[in-house]
């Protein structure tokens, strides 16, 4: 079976509802964490998480 892992919030590191696997490639994605509210742009290659905005504002209507 393949290893997959949880993606952590970039922010207060509690997992998020996202998991990865290891040919799983996101670009530009917005992760949400449901315990601290906040959005981030994350990009993900071979569980590598790396953030481009570390607090991306939640669009409201």
């Amino acid at each position: 079976m393949t290893k997959i892992e949880w993606v952590l919030c970039p922010i207060c590191s509690n997992k998020t509802r996202i998991k990865i696997r290891p040919d799983t490639v996101l670009e530009n994605f917005p992760l949400f964490c449901p315990k601290c509210k906040k959005e981030s742009l994350i990009d993900v290659k071979n569980f590598e998480v790396k953030v481009i905005e570390p607090d991306a504002q939640t669009q409201s209507r």
